[in-house]
């Protein structure tokens, strides 16, 4: 039905579901075809921001934007998330994570919050690192495929509140998370069926 957007010290915009001719939009190295908001969106967005940007729409998910064929199967899509629809980790690997960090080179850019690596959905209860092993989870409802680990990237550095860019956690997990030419915080997750997911639902491992 749209959306409502509102920030503090301005006029709220709502902006209808965008309709029309498509732009070709770049998420890391997938181009992806969406459509346009209204004009005011973007002046709304651009203002707000400092910088100009454009509001778009996938208009079409189930087709637009196909998972990488290396770990998908057929027909499985991801919108505009990073790269797979939902992201898991877990709170027992962050203390362990923090616990690394604070023996490293870099202690005082810990401890790391679990924002820092902007997960969908985050475990408690279970050991450190047990995610690894995880193939198929059941959350609530739904059932998942874990289809990857998840490498990071420098944007884990940029501590969220103050934009600062530091070492920390790519250094800690050169060091201790590296697996082939990846370094690992969390697991890729695509959904098996439909449903929904409610914070404090168990979680149970499949496979």
């Amino acid at each position: 039905g749209g959306l409502l957007l509102s920030a503090s010290g301005r006029a709220p915009l709502t902006v209808p579901v965008p309709t029309g001719g498509t732009v070709t939009v770049e998420i890391w190295r997938d181009k992806v075809e969406a459509v346009p908001a209204h004009a005011a969106a973007h002046a709304w967005f651009s203002d707000h921001l400092g910088v100009p940007v454009r509001l778009v729409h996938l208009d079409d998910p189930a087709t637009r934007r196909p998972l990488d064929p290396e770990y998908a199967r057929p027909g499985e899509t991801v919108s505009f998330a990073d790269g797979y629809p939902l992201l898991l980790t877990t709170l027992a690997s962050l203390d362990a994570l923090n616990a690394l960090v604070a023996r490293g080179d870099h202690p005082d850019e810990g401890p790391l919050p679990m924002s820092r690596f902007r997960p969908n959905v985050v475990v408690d209860g279970s050991d450190a690192w047990a995610e690894d092993d995880w193939r198929r989870v059941a959350i609530g409802e739904v059932t998942f495929r874990v289809a990857k680990m998840c490498g990071r990237c420098v944007v884990t550095t940029t501590d969220q509140d103050t934009g600062e860019r530091g070492r920390e956690p790519l250094r800690t997990l050169a060091r201790h998370r590296r697996f082939g030419d990846q370094l690992v915080f969390g697991q890729n997750l695509v959904p098996e069926s439909g449903g929904t997911v409610r914070i404090g639902d168990p979680v149970r491992v499949l496979e």
